[in-house]
């Protein structure tokens, strides 16, 4: 059932965040002219699991907790998607953000369809014995959907190399294989890639530099704030100032900072590294609440947190000139119509933090050809690829006329109506 509300300026705010993925579809979809046929099949997941994970806690009691994987399309290859930890972890936002995975490879012109995985819990209140053993419950539950030519689970919000390593560990020994590319994001002793735990942050950094060249904006005098801190948002931060751009606002989810000077940005990341991996507490700046740090007055605004930050009262009152999503999902559908009769550029997360599951590929693509990369190659090849996709999307955005989240929309619907149609029908 469709849940829909009024906001206060009459635009359309859904419920559910798939309906609200579902509803930027219906939008392109329409602009650009797609299929009725391939429109009804990207409407719909192609596979839904739900699992429940009972697991001997350190204190001897069992804990039963609910799992997830969606796999949204495999039009054009096998699904890719993270897995994520989290208490509001449900199906709604698994499947929401399985259709993005299948639009980002579309974009960034992957062979690769879309999907996603999580499990409902709290991974900082949980030791490592017990997150381990979570994992590995997971991957045996698992193991028939994912696979090398199947379905490739990586890192995700709440996860990283350890939890893929423990993952890829347990799915081999049900399998009896050696699999290395059946995940991604793993440590380099186990077939990781070089450049892979920089590269959604360094594919943030690409596509403002390319956003700052269309929209003729220069960089050695551009301000920016990024809103997160963690693997994304740190690195984001530490390669828009190795291009001289000034980084004015900085935050995690325990404190924003602001300084118009610009932030001495290796001081603020040796301090969270020293500080449990916390800004709380860093004195470089000015303190200020996250939604001052959205608002504030810098050219370039990076959200690199969670979904659904930029709101339209928050839309309202942003004064930058560019937008960049480093995170999955961060400005409300109701949000984009204010943003864009603001004359704000929004280059959208399905192309923006890309540069992940673009590294990811090369990691799978090293797996099986047994042959690895320098850091160097990783990232002259993740460049080049960004740049190609940033180009055609703003191609999309000028010829259709519309913004360039909606030409990103286009861009992967002209990809995957062709592959709908070459595959057939049964």
């Amino acid at each position: 059932m469709t849940t829909k509300t009024m906001t206060a300026n009459g635009t359309t705010q859904h419920a559910s965040m798939f309906e609200a993925v579902l509803a930027r579809l219906d939008v392109a979809a329409k602009i650009y002219g797609l299929s009725p046929e391939a429109s009804l099949i990207l409407r719909s997941p192609e596979k839904q699991v739900r699992v429940s994970l009972p697991i001997v806690m350190d204190n001897g009691k069992v804990e039963v907790f609910d799992g997830y994987r969606t796999v949204h399309s495999t039009v054009l290859g096998p699904s890719k998607g993270g897995i994520r930890y989290a208490m509001d972890v449900n199906s709604d936002e698994v499947n929401a953000l399985s259709a993005w995975m299948s639009f980002k490879c579309a974009v960034a012109n992957l062979p690769y369809g879309g999907a996603k995985g999580g499990i409902k819990c709290d991974p900082k209140k949980m030791s490592a014995g017990e997150l381990e053993r979570l994992t590995k419950a997971y991957a045996a539950a698992m193991s028939d959907v994912f696979g090398v030519n199947k379905d490739i689970p990586a890192p995700d919000m709440g996860t990283g190399k350890k939890e893929m390593a423990w993952l890829l560990t347990e799915y081999n020994k049900i399998t009896g294989e050696h699999a290395p590319g059946v995940v991604t994001g793993k440590p380099i002793t186990l077939g990781g890639s070089r450049g892979r735990e920089a590269a959604t942050g360094r594919g943030v950094m690409i596509a403002t530099l390319e956003a700052m060249k269309k929209t003729g904006m220069n960089r050695k005098s551009a301000t920016a704030a990024v809103q997160g801190f963690g693997n994304v948002g740190s690195h984001a931060v530490r390669l828009l100032a190795s291009k001289e751009i000034k980084i004015v606002g900085i935050s995690d989810h325990t404190a924003a900072f602001w300084n118009e000077k610009g932030f001495d940005v290796e001081a603020a990341l040796r301090y969270v590294q020293n500080n449990n991996g916390v800004l709380k507490g860093f004195t470089g700046g000015t303190e200020i609440s996250n939604d001052e740090l959205l608002c504030g007055k810098a050219d370039v605004l990076v959200p690199a947190a969670i979904q659904n930050v930029i709101t339209a009262e928050i839309a309202n009152k942003i004064q930058a000139k560019l937008i960049i999503e480093g995170a999955n999902g961060p400005t409300t559908a109701e949000a984009d119509k204010i943003l864009h009769d603001k004359g704000i550029v929004v280059v959208p997360d399905i192309l923006a933090n890309g540069g992940g599951v673009t590294v990811s590929y090369f990691e799978w693509v090293q797996n099986k050809s047994g042959h690895y990369w320098s850091e160097d190659e990783v990232n002259a090849r993740h460049d080049a690829s960004m740049e190609k996709a940033f180009e055609n999307v703003w191609y999309n955005a000028q010829q259709y006329k519309t913004s360039m989240r909606l030409g990103a929309y286009i861009s992967a619907l002209k990809k995957l109506e062709k592959g709908i149609r070459y595959r057939g029908n049964y």
